[in-house]
């Protein structure tokens, strides 16, 4: 049998396995996150966030040519870039498996037997392919995001540094490191996760160089990997280039050369010591000389990627973050500086106390001439701090966060022990072994775990122990049964991959070692790196795929202790036979069975409809304020590519921030003018007005938004405050502020219809939510002193409330969007809630938006199962509102409307909240039927969760969940009286008995 054949085979059958499955499961369009971003620069060539993805941009604009023209496809054809990289990361997995396999079992110059060929193509396919329909994996195999190419440039890396081993011995061997060396230097253009396999690679090449090695000398190498490590993450990626910043700076501000000259003198020093360093190891025979540097090279021709980021930040771009046309702004732009800096092994806790603030560096801009002072960095001193500070961040959200998890009192300062639980119990174990778990065990559904729960949603939730009762359990409740993320995987994958670690380190201690320095590296040890805050906006699984790629090779080798513990009584044939079958239907199989229907997006397009609602739903030549991922990414995709309504301004608030993004509002993008702000560019230029505070100044009256803006924007020293060190700062004198309305404009430009001209006021007044003033906020209080009513302004309803900047009372509802409009206040409204323009809301449900399929969708993943409840309760919003016009006819149209295009079953707790209201309406317009079939449905989904959680609490003897306990019960409570109230008294009466005999389950373990 010729076992190189086999072997090319066996890998091209899982790459085709794997490229069928992620090609049928594809999303067809766009996705939430960051997706929308990286299809719109991929297609137009633009820049992306920091710390950039130059090869991934250059990569998918070529699939996007596929789409011949067609811009609907675009994102589809960059979608199935990432499932073409993902089924290529398969592809050498299994050579990778295969390679560690056939070392293992043959012995040097012993001939491959016919039963070692079936067993190693059996580890290689049982590996590859249970990587293959891993949970985290799956779902970047799926969609345009970088995760799927930097899998496969980490796969090509350890492959190649195997093949380099399997020929170290022969001649020219070495190419295979210089190869590896070049994918490492393209995969930073990709993203820097692949730089982790440094450790493992060099263990490689020192097991190899010295087979019988000491300890003492493992542990020089292993420093030494983390220095190498080191070396090529702060030296070439970030040092180099702010060394190049350096070098210009003194040719532009004391030689008064050109900008650039500097940077050209570095590259000539650099490559000319190259040159000279290479030429001087071939003649002296230096040859790790020569292969170090050969390698600093390679690396350095695949990291001139990063050039294509300068060259298109020169075209300005509409997407051009951070600006990068500028030695500076790179330098920057790399060490992701917006990020802010986190401490790792010595630092603050989240109450340390603030004594000081020192200088940490100095920050230059580039200026008409010379490099310019921007400012500089700064850090806070306090007066106690800790080794390896876990809990650090003094946000509110995290410090309650931090106290509720730990069982804190206000007082308490944590200690190193505390710190130290705290990244065992919740960074390692919540954020890292729960997505281990949920990729070689099974999950329990797909709601947000990270809040560290322990009410036995261990699989979304915290506790492995649980899993087994959770497996056996009976009478699950609806929330996991009726979820497509319930996989049960029964542990199989887990067991299997234990077998084949501890089978590998029985036979092969050094290059088991090996595969668990790959592990530790790319998943513990981006835990403690990262050194992560909690409640994060959305799960983080992906960061750590490298190390279940890891553990997966350890399920492939499971096949061997599986042959040699459990079937060795066979003959080594039928062994090695049984073993593959067993390990495949134990682990890939069970695994795309369960995972299929929750990993299939081919038949929701949430993201793209939701990203053109936004746009359509805008009047002409609109100006629309955003601010998350979510509503921001996805919208940018549909104006870049499919040039959705490209007369709308999409301003993110969250970059309004930085003087760069102001520049591109103030130049023209696509058919949308310029914004009408009247900031100079002198006047918000970085280290300008970067911050404002509020100084209180009592001032009763509300001033005119102009002239707060003039004290803003004062260069007079009698309208700054004085600072300790002798600096001067513009303060916000008050936080009263008016905006005066000519109502002849207002109605002129459309902006209020003629008929509610009598609702118009003369001027809005309003506080102000926030204790300091951005150029962020500046340029938006700019636009409102200026725009005149001439564009209609928009925020999107997702962002949170402080971004409204205190205008809630002038913002109307009109579906996924809030317009600003100049009216008198409803005083019978609060602003917390939302007042609704019931006209456009209506056209806009009824006629413009689209729904994603959210109907009949096979699985919406998180996102879009929460879209699901935005969109129920727009829809609630509209038809409280009609029916108290009296609009019963319109009405019955959104009822049926909600009904065609909202789904029946329920993806969360809110859903169900806002089922209710519907129902709620759906009686008040007398539609009893519908209504108490509505009711009946629901009441049977919160019973079934509620007896579920009572069973939880008698097994545990304490009150299980107790946030949906009280949930659940109260909104049973409500529905029995609701039915009450409409004269469904039998109803009523049958609901209120389910409620009085859940409750009296409760009771005993209720406090209070």
């Amino acid at each position: 049998m010729n076992y190189s054949r086999i072997n090319t085979i066996g890998g091209w059958l899982c790459f085709s396995v794997a490229a069928l499955t992620y090609i049928l499961t594809l999303d067809q369009s766009v996705s939430f996150w960051d997706c929308g971003e990286f299809i719109s620069s991929a297609f137009r060539m633009e820049v992306v966030h920091q710390p950039g993805a130059p090869i991934v941009s250059m990569i998918q604009r070529l699939f996007s040519a596929l789409a011949f023209g067609d811009k609907t496809k675009a994102a589809y054809f960059i979608n199935i870039a990432s499932a073409l990289a993902s089924a290529g990361t398969i592809l050498f997995l299994f050579w990778t498996i295969t390679a560690l396999a056939k070392k293992t079992v043959i012995k040097k110059g012993e001939e491959i037997s016919k039963q070692q060929i079936i067993g190693i193509m059996g580890a290689g396919l049982v590996g590859a392919l249970a990587y293959a329909f891993s949970d985290s994996f799956w779902f970047s195999a799926v969609e345009a995001e970088v995760y799927a190419m930097s899998s496969l440039c980490s796969a090509i890396v350890f492959w190649g540094i195997l093949k380099w081993e399997s020929q170290a011995d022969e001649p020219k061997a070495d190419r295979w490191l210089l190869f590896v060396a070049y994918i490492m230097g393209l995969s930073i253009g990709v993203h820097i996760l692949n730089l982790l396999t440094i450790p493992a690679l060099i263990f490689v090449y020192y097991f190899k160089k010295n087979p019988s090695p000491s300890w003492q000398g493992v542990l020089k190498i292993f420093f030494v990997s983390i220095a190498a490590l080191a070396v090529v993450q702060f030296g070439i990626i970030q040092y180099m280039v702010s060394l190049a910043a350096s070098f210009d700076y003194f040719f532009v501000n004391t030689m008064n050369l050109s900008f650039g000259s500097g940077i050209l003198f570095f590259a000539v020093l650099l490559i000319g010591g190259l040159v000279y360093g290479i030429r001087y190891s071939i003649l002296k025979n230096k040859r790790a000389l020569n292969l170090i540097l050969l390698f600093t090279v390679l690396l350095l021709f695949g990291y001139s990627s990063y050039a294509l980021l300068v060259i298109r930040a020169q075209a300005k771009p509409n997407l051009n973050n951070y600006n990068v046309d500028n030695v500076f702004s790179l330098s920057r732009y790399l060490g992701r500086d917006q990020y802010g800096d986190r401490p790792l092994l010595y630092g603050e806790n989240y109450n340390s106390e603030k004594i000081d603030i020192k200088e940490t560096g100095k920050i230059f801009r580039k200026g008409d001439k010379k490099y310019e002072s921007a400012g500089t960095k700064s850090a806070y001193v306090f007066a106690d701090q800790t080794l390896m500070p876990r809990m650090y961040s003094d946000k509110p959200e995290h410090v309650r966060f931090y106290k509720n998890y730990m069982g804190f009192d206000d007082a308490h300062k944590p200690t190193l022990i505390d710190n130290l639980k705290y990244l065992f119990s919740f960074q390692t174990g919540q954020m890292y072994m729960r997505y281990f778990m949920w990729n070689f065990v099974g999950r329990q559904d797909n709601e947000d775990g990270q809040f560290g729960g322990k009410d036995g949603n261990w699989l979304s939730g915290i506790k492995p122990v649980d899993a087994m009762r959770l497996g056996s359990q009976k009478n699950l409740p609806p929330s996991i049964i009726e979820n497509k993320s319930y996989n049960r995987f029964f542990f199989l994958p887990l067991i299997i991959g234990l077998i084949g670690a501890v089978w590998h380190f029985k036979r092969n201690q050094k290059d088991a070692g090996v595969i668990g320095l790959l592990f530790v590296f790319t998943g513990i040890a981006i835990v403690v790196y990262l050194n992560s805050v909690p409640i994060e906006p959305r799960e983080r699984d992906y960061a750590y795929v490298g190390s279940f790629y890891a553990f997966a090779i350890w399920i492939g080798l499971g096949v061997f202790g599986l042959k040699e513990w459990v079937f060795k009584k066979l003959t080594p044939a039928r062994a090695s036979i049984f073993a593959s079958v067993i390990a495949l239907f134990g682990a890939p199989v069970i695994m795309a069975n369960q995972g299929w229907d929750d990993h299939d997006r081919s038949d929701s397009h949430v993201a793209r409809d939701m990203s053109v609602n936004y746009l359509k739903s805008c009047a002409p030549n609109a100006i629309l304020f955003t601010y998350g991922d979510n509503d921001t990414y996805p919208v940018w995709y549909a104006q870049e590519v499919e040039n959705v309504r490209p007369d709308v301004r999409v301003v993110n608030l969250s970059l309004f921030t930085a003087d760069w993004y102001i520049d591109g509002m103030r130049r023209k993008q696509n058919e949308s003018a310029p914004l009408p702000i009247t900031l100079k560019p002198e006047q918000y230029v970085e280290g300008t007005r970067d911050i404002m505070y509020y100084q209180d100044y009592k001032v009763a009256q509300h001033i005119e938004l102009q002239q707060i803006l003039d004290i803003l924007l004062s260069d007079h020293d009698e309208d700054k405050v004085t600072m300790n060190d002798g600096s001067k700062y513009n303060v916000l004198p008050t936080k009263n502020l008016k905006l005066a309305v000519n109502p002849q404009q207002v109605l002129d430009t459309g902006t209020v219809p003629k008929e509610d001209a009598g609702k118009i006021a003369n001027s809005m007044e309003w506080t102000f939510n926030q204790n300091y003033v951005t150029k962020g906020t500046l340029a938006l209080f700019d636009i409102l002193a200026h725009n005149n009513w001439e564009r209609p302004i928009y925020f999107t309803g997702a962002m949170p409330d402080e971004q409204y900047v205190g205008l809630n009372k002038y913002l109307y509802s009109e579906g996924l969007n809030k317009r600003l409009l100049p009216l008198k206040p409803d005083t019978a409204i609060t602003e917390d809630y939302d007042r609704i323009n019931i006209k456009p809301l209506y056209n806009n449900l009824m006629n413009v938006y689209g729904f994603g399929n959210i109907k009949n969708a096979n699985h919406l993943d998180r996102q879009s199962a929460d879209d699901v409840t935005m969109l129920s309760n727009m829809f609630n919003g509209l038809l409280n509102g009609m029916i108290n016009e009296g609009k019963i006819a319109e009405s019955k149209k959104v009822a049926d409307k909600y009904v065609a295009v909202i789904p029946a079953k329920f993806y969360s707790m809110r859903q169900v909240m806002s089922t209710y209201y519907f129902t709620e309406s759906l009686y008040r317009l007398n539609d009893l039927n519908r209504a108490n079939a509505m009711i009946k449905k629901t009441a049977d989904y919160v019973g079934k969760e509620l007896t579920h959680l009572a069973d939880l609490s008698e097994s545990k003897n304490q009150l299980a969940a107790e946030q949906n306990v009280r949930f659940y019960l109260g909104y049973l409570g409500q529905m029995a009286k609701l039915t009450g109230v409409f004269k469904q008294t039998e109803l009523s009466k049958s609901l209120e008995k389910l409620y009085n005999d859940l409750f009296a389950r409760f009771a005993p373990y209720a406090a209070g």
